[in-house]
């Protein structure tokens, strides 16, 4: 087995969820480094690994959730629960996020070849993550203009260097959610948004069933590392952000996006 798939998959475990946005990590590694990227099929594997985590790490809010947004279709009393709204608030915002997100895929694509262009996404990632400093932990309830809000946030992070959920928790915090609230939604927001890409994915290696025998050896030791990995990223993510500590990835996020600037600019590489 090569190790590298095991590589690959903690990485995409933990930069998928963690604020410092997996896509610039991945440009800057192959601008920068020579890396070679993963296989679109095999990249695919991890990113239904990492959705798998989502699933499981929030299972309980997910079933409830549902089970409140159907009972709304029935009755009066369900369309006053916290289900029928965040599940409208789910969809508006993948809507718009999908909108976004194929109206700027060219750019960001272009963008993804550029290491000042990802470098710029980091600062501007790294700047977001510092505000949330100046942030109150809110107590408002998730609603369908949240929703339209952390989906514009999400569209706009399909530029790579830009964090999906640095942007979307913070878009959240911003419209009084608690820290909680903020954390739950942009990860229940990212279910679709990342089965959706990974669809498209699909689609452009001609579907599902092309994969198995043109997936690396040992794929599914590294998709579990994904799964695991990103289990583990989102532990350490709620308890800093309700900490109110995960502007340090902010620091991160400086550091690096200046040095790729830096090294572009002195001719490094």
């Amino acid at each position: 087995m090569d190790l590298k798939v095991v590589l690959l998959g903690i990485i995409q475990g933990l930069t998928e969820f963690l604020p410092v946005s997996s896509s610039g990590h991945l440009a800057l590694a192959r601008i920068f480094l020579g890396m070679e990227l993963p296989p679109l099929n095999y990249d695919l594997i991890l990113h239904v690994a990492t959705v798998l985590a989502t699933l499981v790490f929030f299972a309980p809010d997910i079933l409830e959730l549902l089970a409140e947004w159907f009972s709304g279709f029935f009755s009066s009393g369900g369309r006053k629960r916290a289900g029928w709204r965040i599940g409208w608030a789910v969809i508006a915002g993948t809507v718009i996020t999908a909108a976004i997100g194929l109206f700027l895929k060219k750019y960001a694509e272009e963008a993804s070849m550029n290491s000042l262009a990802v470098a710029a996404g980091l600062i501007v990632t790294a700047a977001v993550l510092f505000l949330s400093r100046k942030m109150g932990n809110g107590c408002g309830h998730v609603t369908l203009t949240d929703g339209l809000y952390a989906g514009i946030a999400q569209g706009l992070a399909v530029f790579p260097g830009v964090s999906r959920s640095g942007l979307t928790i913070m878009a959240g915090l911003a419209a009084g959610l608690s820290k909680e609230e903020a954390f739950r939604f942009s990860f229940l927001l990212s279910v679709p948004a990342i089965l959706g890409a990974a669809a498209m994915q699909a689609l452009e290696i001609g579907g599902w069933h092309e994969f198995v025998s043109t997936l690396p050896p040992g794929w599914y030791i590294g998709a579990l590392c994904a799964f695991v990995s990103g289990l583990l990223s989102l532990f350490v993510l709620k308890r800093l952000v309700i900490a109110s500590k995960w502007w340090l990835f902010g620091v991160y996020c400086l550091t690096v996006g200046m040095l790729a600037a830096g090294a572009t600019y002195l001719g490094a590489w």
